[in-house]
């Protein structure tokens, strides 16, 4: 957005103001199963979900490339970093389930987490590529946005390596409007990170669920799972700067 094509009002001394927002803070997210009809959510356990994830993770050492944790050598490595996160209040921790298979293949999160400002982020994504390639992986994006702005949400955000040409893209593929880069924001690994910030907003979150839930209908699959109409198209619209341009 530009920003001379801001929204504002004038003070009685002249100067431009924000629009006025109610004061009531929204509801922060619930230690609860989140479901969907190809997956659902569930709060990140060690015992529950170590084993599955290290097999659906293990061999794909490029899944920790822009991660600030991981490859891990075992189940019990990785289990010990679960052991460390599961349960936070910031970062919220999920595991990815796939319905089909009833197996968690990746794991999502909560995080920044403003009531206030109504502000929450989405983050910490790291999916296995079986999990990448399918339904339930998108739809699993769906379903935390979906909780969140059921929940008074204004802004939902995600944030990720500006090298990581697969995140942003996604994040656009989902709706997201890329709103900048912060250089030198962080050190990972031992490495800069400028950090690339995308964001969807309450306004135009009608258009994109929508769109989801229409993509979403089994109608839109083949016998094999694939795609016939792609999300990245009909969520274009709600794509108010890319990250291209």
């Amino acid at each position: 957005m530009d920003f001379f094509d801001l929204d504002f009002e004038l003070d009685d001394r002249g100067n431009r103001i924000g629009l006025p927002v109610a004061p009531a803070a929204c509801s922060r997210p619930e230690w609860a199963v989140m479901t969907g009809s190809y997956c659902r959510l569930e709060p990140l356990d060690a015992s529950a979900h170590s084993e599955d994830l290290f097999a659906a993770f293990q061999g794909h050492d490029d899944l920790w490339t822009y991660m600030p944790h991981g490859p891990f050598a075992s189940t019990e490595d990785y289990q010990h970093w679960v052991l460390s996160v599961q349960r936070r209040d910031d970062p919220m921790f999920f595991a990815v389930i796939e319905t089909e298979t009833n197996r968690a293949l990746g794991v999502a999160s909560y995080l920044r987490i403003d009531p206030v400002a109504r502000s929450i982020e989405v983050g910490w994504i790291t999916y296995s590529p079986e999990l990448q390639s399918s339904r339930a992986g998108s739809e699993a994006m769906y379903v935390m946005m979906r909780n969140a702005f059921e929940r008074g949400y204004r802004r939902y955000e995600w944030k990720c390596n500006a090298l990581n040409v697969e995140s942003m893209n996604a994040a656009q593929r989902l709706g997201m409007s890329f709103d900048g880069v912060f250089p030198q924001a962080t050190v990972v690994k031992g490495r800069n990170r400028d950090t690339a910030w995308f964001a969807l907003v309450d306004r135009d979150w009608p258009l994109v669920r929508a769109v989801m839930e229409k993509w979403l209908e089994p109608s839109n699959f083949d016998g094999n799972g694939r795609q016939l109409s792609a999300l990245s198209q009909g969520s274009k619209p709600a794509v108010h700067r890319s990250w291209t341009d």
